[in-house]
């Protein structure tokens, strides 16, 4: 399936479904006659006699360094080539297609002077299944994600390497498998393609699209722990989220009322319930993961606005017939969306995790058994999950430090302020990774915890998410090898498996409908 994409103007969802599904991507033909109009105007300043930044130019601390004529092409791509310097683990494909889509977007725009040739490189890479290995290392976010797209344009040019049906080669070699040519940049063309935030974008939308699957997951695990400990649903009336008006809470507080709904559990203990007030880890759900729902939702449309963004340098202005410097590389607002993104995923993590702590404690967790076994002292039940839990949440913790503020100069003090955008958004991925086992093994112990109440039963929807964890993860009679049930538990979260029967407002234009 091919999807059309108008620059300017791609929704998160779109990209998100690109992403999900390896969909094929073209620019939408509206968007060609600003792109040929923009690299019109480049020829003629590489055939001009003014210097240009980047066009007849050296880069950086070299921009005093002219350029001349017969050289520019080799200029390109010694560029790209020179750029080529990540080091670690290669990014995963899906999200390097995203980061190939955002450049496309980028120059879709017409203001970046490429020719028409090298937008339709990407697209048949996109098309063929030829996709760029990409060292996860090597950006600060500032004068682009220089080193990452890098990489991406090497591959274009057949340099570097790629993956071609699911096989790591060199790119000349994935692109003739695919029936496809090198191209030789023209003028401009290299330092547009490495300029840019695509790399820290594309790592910070597949985190904020994992923290959201997270958040929804946790929504469902604190209703089943709110039954798994005979909890009381009374703070979760509307009028109390409603009359402090936080768009997050009303809905975490709705969703999970809606998921509680025809729990016999519940009614059992709603007369002559002598327990005035829950721990807070069950009582201000909604005021917490609701908050962290507030904090994805902004972090979205800031990532939206991105996705859409002209972000290299120099820029074509075609209307006022100028070729100009700027600083849209710096990639600041993605640095602080991701910076967002960590807080957030820390803190669904930090108030689940005392939810697995309150399941486990017999002095809190109202008669259930020790642990959540049924036979306590030869058995250790989930006394040790929720260790685990522990260690990520601290983890967590660590990782939700920001990255923005962490500037270092670098280029010679050329880019003395930086915005470390890379790294914030990377670290999402091992984020989330832990929060997946935290929610998981809540669920585990919630559902333990539910089945310690039979013959009385919890509500239809939580019934089916019981049934969708036992499908991976069978009730701990006796002690077992642990580690598989954690990891069948944490896979069903991360595939948002779980959560399928949470209602909340999804992402338009980042806010709440």
């Amino acid at each position: 399936m091919t999807i059309t994409l108008t620059p300017g103007a791609a929704s998160l969802a779109q990209l998100h479904d690109i992403w999900a599904h390896g969909h094929a991507v073209t620019l939408h033909p509206s968007s060609h006659a600003g792109i040929e109009t923009a690299a019109a105007m480049v020829a003629r300043a590489t055939s001009g006699n003014d210097a240009v930044y980047g066009i007849n130019t050296g880069f950086g601390k070299l921009a005093s360094v002219k350029i001349a004529a017969k050289d520019v092409a080799t200029l390109q791509r010694n560029l790209i080539l020179s750029h080529c310097c990540g080091v670690g683990e290669a990014l995963d494909d899906a999200t390097t297609r995203l980061m190939m889509v955002l450049k496309l977007l980028s120059l879709g725009r017409g203001a970046s002077g490429v020719a028409m040739r090298t937008v339709a490189i990407i697209e048949a890479m996109l098309a063929k299944g030829v996709t760029p290995v990409i060292p996860s290392q090597g950006s600060v976010g500032a004068s682009g994600d220089l080193a990452p797209l890098a990489h991406m344009a090497a591959a274009m040019i057949g340099e570097g390497e790629a993956t071609y049906a699911g096989v790591r080669m060199p790119a000349a070699q994935a692109l003739s498998k695919a029936g496809l040519a090198p191209i030789v940049l023209g003028p401009k063309e290299g330092l547009a393609l490495i300029n840019g935030t695509q790399f820290s974008t594309a790592c910070a939308l597949v985190g904020l699209w994992g923290a959201w699957r997270n958040a929804a997951t946790a929504v469902l695990t604190c209703a089943l722990s709110t039954d798994a400990i005979m909890g009381s649903t009374a703070p979760l009336q509307d009028a109390i989220h409603t009359l402090r008006g936080h768009a997050g809470q009303i809905a975490v507080a709705r969703a999970q009322r809606a998921l509680m709904e025809g729990s016999q559990i519940r009614e059992s203990h709603r007369e002559g319930d002598t327990r005035v007030q829950d721990p807070y880890c069950i009582r201000c759900q909604p005021q917490v993961t609701g908050a962290a729902m507030d904090l994805l939702h902004f972090a979205g449309r800031t990532l939206e606005i991105e996705a859409n963004a002209v972000t290299d340098n120099p820029l074509v202005l075609v209307d006022d017939d100028l070729i100009v410097s700027g600083g849209n590389f710096h990639a600041e607002p993605v640095g602080f969306a991701a910076d967002q993104i960590a807080v957030a995923v820390s803190e669904i993590g930090a108030i689940a995790q005392r939810r697995v702590a309150l399941l486990v404690d017999p002095t809190l967790s109202f008669d259930l058994p020790p642990f959540l076994t049924p036979d306590p002292g030869l058995n250790s039940g989930l006394m040790i999950a929720e260790v685990t839990t522990a260690a990520l949440m601290s983890e967590n913790k660590h990782l939700a430090n920001p990255c923005t503020t962490d500037s270092t100069p670098t280029s010679a003090n050329q880019e003395d302020h930086v915005s470390m955008a890379a790294h914030a958004a990377r670290r999402l991925l091992r984020m989330n990774a832990n929060l997946n086992v935290i929610i998981g093994v809540e669920a585990m112990c919630a559902v333990q915890g539910i089945e310690f109440r039979a013959p009385l039963q919890t509500s239809p929807a939580l019934q089916a998410a019981m049934a969708t964890l036992r499908a991976h993860v069978p009730a701990i009679v006796q002690d077992r090898y642990m580690a598989p049930s954690i990891e069948a538990a944490a896979a069903l979260v991360a595939t948002g498996a779980l959560a399928g029967a949470v209602t909340l407002p999804a992402f338009v234009k980042g806010h709440a409908q």
